[in-house]
């Protein structure tokens, strides 16, 4: 429900209310509309970007550089057992094993921790479909139904709505921790977060009086970066090269040599290998299959015609992620015309998000079903998806389903200094900034940024991801004393 609604107040079509109360143009990001409503237009956006100007008099620029310090904030220990809750136990070692490899690799596990300390921060009171979990590691390149590589957000299992900035933040720490683990300099880790800030308000400013159907036309090939904002070096294009060369190579044909095997009866089966990849029993496998049968019925009616020429041949369970361990994902291999028509989706559990106890959530009926709000949160975010992507339920748990890596790859930032940083650090900002307009208000959001020339909102996130940087140093020092003390169990290795 958008705010407009949820105290009565009647606005035109998908207006809300700025953070004072008063009416305001500013767009809603979604809401349960029971139709569509075509009589009814919106603000001019340049009316909407001067509503966005105000509100940044009532939250300035300088408000969003505190990093709250809360007596009462919880143990984060403590935050990170609760979040444990539900998922698998035997797997509960890998995952803190995981989380304790490095400052980056907890903050990554540690989702729910800066949730609570976002929670207790200021809030722009602009809105968006946010993805909740935008550090760099959630970015990526994959392919299109065209088989092009783009460059994109690729995770979206903490997506809801709520304010723009603290995707912004998480992105903007998330650079600053992963630069600090790789020893980079203060200086350069804090030119890095500001070309983050940097892209993500010269995009908005682009997308605000552009069309809608515009900004969602709009995607990031990996080999024309360019044609929208992003400049790349010599350097910064051979990473790119490299990575879509390596995307290209890692398809359903390529998965079927790495994790499947044929039997002397001609027969294919996944290849176990504990605990990454482990058999299930007959009854989960039918449930897999089953929930695999009603997951069809959440895709487009061609693209069911599509699926019903595979069959299942095997499943198995498989460890993804760091964040995601615990919870239950499966593998299956299907085949269509032949053994060379291999098909792998990946069928994972979707949990409750990270930030669901401090904003109102995704509308009906998408809050229903944590897989489908998953889904619908990938559909609205990314420019261009997963053809099979779809949702369903096993055995009482909520689930969505996708290819599994086919044409996925990495951009190694946390690796990368000088230019090349510099460089990606903006591209991802480019690329958060264009995920949401496409779903919140850009004019609005523009409007609160400023032009970047005489505001610094740059220098003010900057502030707060290195105050964010010391503070999750510190939560890492306690997780690993309890890790120590015997507190949390951790497995030996955690690259399993």
């Amino acid at each position: 429900m958008d705010r407009a609604a949820s105290n009565g107040t009647e606005l035109p079509r998908g207006q809300a209310q700025s953070a004072s109360g008063a009416d305001d143009p500013v767009l809603a990001p979604i809401a349960d509309f029971p139709r569509i409503d075509l009589r009814v237009g919106v603000e001019s956006w340049d009316k909407r970007r001067h509503a966005g100007k105000q509100l940044r008099g009532e939250i300035p620029h300088a408000a969003q550089a505190a990093l709250a310090s809360d007596p009462d904030r919880p143990d984060p220990v403590a935050l990170i057992e609760a979040a444990h809750r539900g998922r698998q136990p035997h797997l509960i070692p890998l995952r803190v094993a995981r989380m304790a490899t490095s400052p980056f690799a907890f903050l990554r596990g540690a989702a729910h921790v800066m949730a609570w300390d976002l929670s207790r921060g200021p809030r722009s009171g602009i809105d968006v479909v946010m993805n909740g979990d935008a550090h760099p590691d959630n970015f990526g390149l994959f392919g299109t139904p065209q088989r092009d590589i783009v460059l994109d957000l690729n995770d979206f299992d903490e997506v809801t709505i709520g304010p723009w900035e603290w995707d912004l933040k998480r992105l903007a720490a998330g650079i600053a921790v992963a630069t600090a683990d790789a020893g980079i300099p203060g200086s350069e880790r804090r030119a890095a977060v500001k070309e983050v800030v940097a892209g993500y308000q010269h995009t908005m400013r682009r997308l605000a009086p552009q069309g809608s159907l515009d900004v969602w036309y709009q995607t990031t090939r990996a080999d024309t970066p360019h044609l929208t904002g992003i400049r790349m070096d010599a350097e910064a294009r051979g990473v790119v090269r490299r990575a879509v060369d390596k995307a290209r190579r890692r398809n359903n044909r390529s998965l079927l040599g790495q994790l499947a095997e044929r039997r002397t009866d001609g027969s294919w089966r996944l290849q176990v290998d504990p605990p990454i990849l482990t058999a299930v029993d007959d009854a989960t496998r039918d449930g897999i299959v089953t929930g695999l049968e009603r997951y069809a019925e959440t895709l487009p009616r061609e693209r069911r015609f599509m699926l019903d020429r595979y069959h299942v041949v095997d499943v198995a369970h498989r460890v993804v992620g760091v964040g995601s361990v615990g919870t239950r994902a499966y593998v299956a291999l299907l085949f269509g015309n032949s053994d060379a028509d291999a098909l792998f989706l990946q069928v994972k559990e979707a949990v409750r998000p990270a930030h669901a106890p401090y904003l109102p959530g995704m509308p009906a009926p998408y809050a229903g079903h944590e897989g489908e709000r998953v889904i619908y949160g990938q559909r609205l975010l990314q420019a261009l998806g997963d053809p099979l992507l779809g949702w369903t339920s096993i055995a009482g748990r909520p689930y969505y389903v996708r290819q599994m890596k086919n044409l996925k790859g990495a951009i190694p930032l946390a690796r990368m200094s000088g230019v090349s940083l510099l460089t990606f650090a903006y591209a991802y900002g480019v690329l958060l900034a264009r995920a949401h307009a496409r779903t919140g208000d850009a004019a609005a959001i523009t409007g609160y940024c400023g032009s970047g020339k005489h505001h610094d909102l740059g220098g003010a996130i900057a502030d707060w991801a290195a105050a964010y940087t010391e503070r999750n140093a510190a939560d890492y020092a306690l997780f690993r004393d309890a890790i120590a003390s015997g507190r949390l169990e951790a497995a030996e290795d955690p690259c399993l």
